[in-house]
């Protein structure tokens, strides 16, 4: 059963922020405008680096259709397609979703933002637990990395999260330009020296943001990604309760399981709204 779990609306305020700011690393900008924060790349057009969240506008119709109209004239400027994420909680104006997509959005599909709410539910790997063949590489610094560490884990990105062709080798230019950032920690399973499932670990400012979570195929079903989870609190330090959280889809049910088991609790689901 899908657990819920309440937070302020500063708190929310704070781990959008915070996960924007995790997203921003290595190159990418961080705009903060009071009334909401834009993430942009300055190199890449996809939307999902170039995203407008934490959204507060003003309730009134004159009032939001100022702002609507100052961030499309925003994304205009920038050359990129209008992108929101709405908050789980404290979304301003409460049917900020509706207005939307009365002026040309569509959710292309959203999801749960779910925190620790349960420690006890993620313990660290205990050496038992590994089955034959199976390792957990845990990166912090470059000289950590292997010769073929980043690709490895670009190739388990790209196939977990069925990216096109050629974005693996995208993804792991992108691991390697951000491990030299102190901030950053990745966890690299492997079975039989193949790369099996890797997840990653942004820590700074209190919180830890899980991101990159993924199994191949070929591997699914051996219980990798809560280990990989696990593990990548463990070497961030970010086992606190309420202050490691991450984002799901709400259609992967077999991930939200595994979530749910590993003591996360709903904050809430939000669209993703997109103009096109």
């Amino acid at each position: 059963m899908l657990r819920t779990v309440t937070v302020d609306d500063a708190t929310m305020r704070a781990l959008e922020l915070h996960e924007t700011r995790a997203h921003a690393i290595p190159h990418r900008e961080v705009r903060d405008l009071g009334h909401a924060v834009l993430l942009y790349d300055p190199r890449d057009g996809e939307p999902f680096w170039n995203r407008m969240v934490s959204v507060r506008w003003p309730d009134d119709a004159a009032g939001f259709d100022r702002r609507l109209t100052e961030a499309l004239a925003l994304f205009g400027t920038l050359g990129r397609v209008p992108h929101v994420w709405p908050s789980p909680i404290g979304a301003q104006p409460a049917d900020l979703t509706a207005r939307l997509e009365a002026h040309g959005f569509r959710d292309i599909g959203g999801g749960h933002l779910m925190v620790l709410d349960d420690p006890t539910a993620s313990p660290p790997v205990h050496a038992s637990e590994l089955q034959a063949g199976l390792t957990l590489h845990a990166i912090r610094t470059p000289d950590d990395a292997g010769p073929t560490d980043c690709d490895d884990l670009g190739l388990v990105l790209a196939e977990s999260f069925g990216a096109p062709p050629g974005r693996a080798a995208q993804l792991a230019g992108d691991l390697r330009a951000g491990l030299p950032d102190p901030r950053v920690h990745l966890v690299l399973a492997r079975i039989d020296g193949e790369p099996a499932a890797a997840a990653k670990a942004t820590t700074f400012d209190g919180f830890t943001y899980l991101s990159s979570i993924g199994t191949r195929d070929a591997f699914r079903g051996r219980g990798l990604a809560g280990l990989v989870t696990r593990h990548a609190l463990d070497v961030s330090g970010g086992r606190a309760r309420g202050r490691a959280y991450l984002g799901v889809f709400s259609g992967n049910a077999p991930a939200i399981r595994v979530y749910t088991k590993l003591g996360f609790a709903t904050m809430g689901e939000s669209p993703d709204m997109l103009l096109e």
